[in-house]
């Protein structure tokens, strides 16, 4: 008699694909240039422009805004022209506005750079992003595992992006202003060469569609609006890391000069445990749950700041709040974006994913348009140092009962 054989069955590993490669350095490459620029425009606009902190915080916001709010409109724009030329298009309005920026000396020249800047977000990113959510159920049904894992890679390059972006501004800060936007247009003239060489005329899958007809629906998708919600309370949440934290830093160090290590924190955070977390979460939560436990430990970020404040602390044991804060910040982004992102495929009408994520995002701009002018109004009150933190945690942590009730 012989002995049976025995047979090992292995699943063989599905690759990404060449256009989910490029899609994942691009957002890497994007965030590059606007991470060099973006975390010291806060104190460009209150010290070389001489702004009221109001006006400050409204000026960010409606950076956002022009960014994040109007994503759903190149999200309309990627569905009915295809990826590469809404891309290419955002890319060169990029440029334009950061080196309007580093010319601006006004309060209306800063606007327009921003408006500029903010737009030129709206139109590649909804792009990139519903292009990589669509690749990412696609690589899921083919057999190479969760589209969260996908997603969480694409957020990882993204915070490789935020890690490198602040150190550059940082070093050429101590040229100018001027020469931190400069370099961040000059990424993204790196950025458009590349794409208008690699990335495909038509994207096979992708259909094109008229660009009316969507909006109707989606506006009557409550589940879906109560996602965006949501996750405009995580958004308006990681906003702080440019408004309320910088202030923050100020007054414990003298000077900004920790952020950039508090941003780099962050991002070395992401860049090491994304893939982990997301590894784990997705074995023992659905998605609801995980974004409700990134929102519960964002909110409890701020209440560390809330409970630290009232003792004045200045020096290192000043700063270790901050330091608190940006690591349960960035583990409940870890916890929400991918979630969020990958929950929307199931929310969305057929063909019309670039529509959807780009309301996801369009939605969240509007709440952090809102929040921001609020928050800076409430840094500027005189109220006692715990107010405006506690008020901020209320915000994550209501958000909570907006998620959809079905997973």
């Amino acid at each position: 008699m012989t002995a049976p054989s025995t047979v090992r069955v292995t699943r063989e590993r599905v690759p990404l694909s060449p256009l989910l490669r490029l899609l994942i350095l691009t957002q890497l490459a994007f965030n590059i240039g606007f991470f060099a620029v973006l975390p010291f425009l806060a104190e460009h606009l209150g010290g070389a422009v001489g702004m009221a902190g109001w006006m400050v915080g409204f000026v960010l916001g409606l950076r956002t805004f022009s960014q994040q709010g109007l994503f759903v409109v190149g999200g309309a724009l990627a569905d009915r022209y295809g990826v590469r030329p809404v891309v290419l298009a955002g890319c060169a309005l990029r440029i334009a506005g950061f080196g309007w920026l580093g010319y601006a000396g006004s309060a209306p020249a800063v606007v327009g750079a921003v408006l500029l800047i903010g737009f030129a977000a709206a139109l590649f990113s909804p792009a990139v992003e519903s292009e990589v959510a669509r690749q990412a159920v696609a690589w899921e049904e083919s057999g190479g595992g969760s589209r969260t894992r996908v997603l969480a890679l694409f957020t990882v390059a993204g915070q490789a992006g935020a890690f490198v972006g602040p150190l550059l501004g940082a070093l050429l800060l101590s040229v100018d202003f001027r020469a931190v936007c400069l370099a961040g247009a000059g990424v993204f003239v790196l950025v458009l060469a590349g794409h208008a060489w690699l990335l495909p005329q038509h994207i096979p899958g992708r259909a094109r569609v008229q660009v009316r007809g969507g909006i109707g629906l989606l506006l009557r998708n409550r589940r879906f609006l109560g996602l965006c919600c949501a996750y405009g309370a995580y958004l308006l949440a990681y906003n702080q890391l440019y408004l309320a934290l910088p202030a923050e830093v100020e007054r414990a160090a003298g000077s900004q000069a920790p952020l950039a290590w508090l941003f780099a924190l962050s991002s070395l955070l992401v860049v090491t445990a994304q893939l982990p977390v997301t590894r784990w979460v997705g074995e023992r939560l659905t998605l609801k749950r995980s974004m409700a436990a990134g929102l519960a430990l964002i909110a409890t970020g701020f209440g560390v700041l809330a409970v630290a404040a009232p003792s004045g602390a200045t020096g290192v044991t000043g700063l270790l709040p901050a330091a608190g804060f940006v690591v349960l910040l960035t583990l409940g982004q870890m916890l929400v974006a991918p979630a969020a992102r990958a929950w929307v495929p199931d929310l969305a009408q057929e063909g019309r994913l670039g529509l959807y994520m780009g309301a996801l995002s369009s939605v969240s701009g509007v709440i952090v348009l809102i929040g921001s002018a609020g928050t800076g109004t409430l840094l500027d009150s005189g109220l006692p140092a715990a107010v405006p933190w506690i008020v901020l945690a209320v915000v994550p942590a209501g958000a909570v009962l907006l998620l959809p009730r079905r997973g």
